[in-house]
């Protein structure tokens, strides 16, 4: 199950190393015109955003008082951040929407909206909530609001809320934002036919190629989860085609080729992928294929990178734990840090996801009595994640449930019989016992 509007935790080398959290927000979020206010809407490539920035922040030299300035180039830097991958944007837009809130107090959606952005982006799900809500309070027909307020009930695990808010994002504006959010709230019920359809309108809505990867590279990973390689090879190839060097479709379709056999080529897109973009899923991905193919050296190398950006991390920015944090630990010896890191993130952000991790880390641990609790939690939707399915069988199989577990394993595998380089061989291995 991917999270569709989640930056994983970033791995940044170099004289330093350090986990970065990244943004939340799906796509380029474009800003609208309503009754309350009007707001130049940036261009969503990287070099348009920066033009943008530096126009803006000549037109706030001549006008300080333009609160709608203010709140567009605090947008601009959240945009920034997500799209750049770089938190350094973070303190700029809080400033600049600080400034937005301060000059004008009341009834400013576009700041409010944009602090619930920045919130998510930092992985302050109630706080996002909080602004959101606000935001909306402020502006009835702000959909950026409702997309903020849809990305924060899904993250605290509040489903019902986050349809009800979603569905109000498509009314005001059906483009590839709403719609991609849409999509996701399908996947997660275990509705894929619906989710495709929907991530099918994102793409026929894109308004620019950035868009039209995103919607690509999405219809890809729907396809790989449902173990289609043929359509995922093909989704993410359209994708590569129209954003060249774009590492999340280069990692996805590193793992397209590892299925496939081509452990070689799925090396060289991944290690083109965390050249630009190193986070720890690419990381751990990375180090999968690299024990696959005998490099045991190279792959205790990559788990190190993560280990010691981590580290660094704890001492500047603890709250920014990820989940693949916690199954990266899960999987790597460490348990005892798997379990403090699911439990400081259950305890804020208490989404399937998290409770899927978390039950993955207790069983690393020994403790699988809580560990089942919570993975049953985990796919409480009846969401159609190989993984979860993977990780719930092998819990069931320690408590003696041969039965449950052995139903687990091969409805992972039914899901999507490629769906992990390092376990699916033990699932097929254990139904073969």
């Amino acid at each position: 199950m991917r999270r569709r509007w989640g930056h994983p935790a970033l791995v940044v080398a170099g004289a330093a190393a350090a986990v970065l959290g990244c943004g939340v927000l799906l796509g380029p979020l474009r800003y609208h015109e309503s009754p309350a206010a009007t707001v130049v809407t940036p261009a969503s490539p990287h070099n348009d955003l920066d033009n943008y920035v530096r126009r803006t922040v000549a037109h706030l030299d001549r006008v300080p008082g333009d609160w709608n300035a203010w709140a567009s180039l605090g947008m601009a830097h959240v945009q920034l951040a997500r799209i750049g991958f770089d938190p350094a944007h973070y303190p700029q837009a809080q400033a600049a929407l600080y400034r937005s809130l301060a000059e004008q107090p009341r009834g400013n959606a576009a700041a409010l909206t944009g602090l619930g952005a920045l919130a998510a982006a930092r992985h302050q799900f109630g706080d996002a909530l909080r602004y959101a809500r606000r935001a909306v309070a402020a502006d009835a027909y702000s959909a950026d609001a409702y997309g903020v307020l849809t990305d924060a009930y899904v993250e605290l695990g509040r489903y019902p809320e986050a349809r009800a808010a979603v569905q109000h994002m498509i009314d005001l504006r059906p483009d590839t934002g709403s719609f991609g959010r849409a999509s996701y709230l399908f996947e997660l019920a275990g509705d894929l036919a619906r989710a495709k359809e929907l991530m099918q309108r994102a793409l026929e809505v894109a308004a620019d190629q950035g868009d039209t990867a995103f919607a690509l590279q999405h219809l890809g990973e729907l396809a790989w989860g449902a173990g289609d390689l043929k359509t995922a090879e093909a989704r993410f190839a359209d994708g590569l085609a129209r954003q060249p060097g774009q590492p999340a479709l280069l990692a996805d379709r590193a793992k397209v080729k590892a299925a496939r056999g081509d452990l070689p080529g799925a090396l060289a897109d991944l290690r083109a992928a965390t050249a630009t973009l190193p986070t720890v899923d690419h990381l751990a991905t990375l180090s999968d294929v690299l024990t696959a193919s005998g490099d045991h050296v190279g792959a205790a190398r990559t788990d190190e990178l993560v280990r010691v950006s981590d580290r660094l991390t704890d001492l500047t920015a603890p709250a920014a734990t990820d989940i693949d944090l916690i199954l990266f630990y899960a999987d790597h010896g460490d348990p005892a840090k798997a379990v403090a890191k699911g439990r400081a993130l259950f305890a804020v952000r208490p989404s399937i996801s998290v409770e899927t991790a978390y039950a993955w880390a207790l069983h690393a641990a020994g403790d699988d009595r809580a560990a089942l609790g919570h993975a049953d939690r985990g796919l409480r939707l009846h969401t159609r994640d190989a993984k979860a399915y993977y990780y719930r069988g092998v819990i069931r199989l320690a408590l003696g449930d041969r039965t449950g577990g052995q139903a687990d394993l091969a409805e992972a595998l039914r899901i999507n019989p490629y769906f992990s380089l390092r376990y699916a061989p033990i699932a097929r291995a254990e139904l073969a016992r």
